[in-house]
């Protein structure tokens, strides 16, 4: 049984996370399949957005330390496969489309780097987060040591990197790691609402959107601007951008169809 299923909704692809009977702890068959739904999210052009979720009271408990060992300690780190889009965004292509994060109950370990690596995050207010890997004889391997002083802050992300200890989602809130905390058992439909705004905005300019963000993440400022003007012009000469033009004038609302 996959322990990942994919379902379109109009031009949202839900990615469920369904293996609530082991708190949903990362196995390798469940990496794969999850880097498989992001190849599926960028490579169909009639999707635009995805909605990550996670069945049951927890969207996660870690991962299935017994099964990653052997990995982690090879030093070649995770096993992408070829055609898949890493969960980390460490090895392999850039994800081109946006993914929102919803999360519940105990978001650990992998759950946390992979929000690190994903574009809006809502988490449920009884979500609790934790780096558990210096309590386990490892450190943290999926980006959390790269991304989680960037986001949170340098001292707010070694205060739980360096003990393994838990914080809440208000912390998680007031630190930027989430955008949005919600009653528990709403995150998902908050997810559902935010990924439909970003499915009726214009999926070239989205795409741009994505691409300008990250390309100015890695490149001097003078880079980024050059990069982001040049990027542009196909996006101005796309049916998008006259529709844009065109519904503005018409007071109306713009239907995009991306091209």
């Amino acid at each position: 049984m996959a322990q990942v299923e994919t379902s379109v909704t109009e031009h949202i692809l839900e990615i469920h996370i369904r293996r609530p009977e082991k708190l949903n702890a990362l196995s390798l068959e469940m990496f794969h399949e999850l880097c498989s739904a992001l190849a599926e999210l960028d490579g169909n052009p009639q999707l635009r957005v995805a909605v990550l979720h996670a069945e049951g009271k927890h969207f996660t408990a870690g991962v299935e330390l017994d099964q990653w060992a052997p990995h982690f300690g090879s030093g070649d780190g995770f096993p992408l496969q070829p055609g898949g889009i890493d969960i980390f965004g460490l090895v392999g292509p850039r994800r081109r489309k946006p993914v929102i994060q919803a999360v519940q109950g105990y978001c650990f370990t992998w759950g946390v780097e992979m929000m690190l690596n994903m574009d809006i995050r809502i988490a449920a207010e009884d979500t609790q987060f934790a780096m558990l890997e210096v309590q386990r004889g490892l450190y943290p391997c999926g980006g959390a040591t790269i991304r989680l002083p960037q986001q949170m802050g340098y001292a707010n992300a070694q205060r739980f990197l360096l003990t393994g200890d838990r914080w809440t989602a208000a912390e998680a809130h007031r630190t930027g790691l989430v955008q949005e905390v919600v009653a528990t058992g709403q995150q998902y439909n908050r997810a559902m609402e935010l990924a439909g705004r970003i499915a009726k905005a214009a999926p070239l300019a989205v795409e741009g959107v994505m691409k300008a963000v990250h390309f100015a993440a890695h490149h001097s400022q003078d880079e980024a601007v050059e990069q982001m003007f040049a990027d542009l012009v196909p996006v101005m000469q796309s049916e998008d951008a006259d529709e844009g033009i065109q519904s503005f004038l018409e007071r109306r609302e713009a239907v995009f169809k991306g091209r």
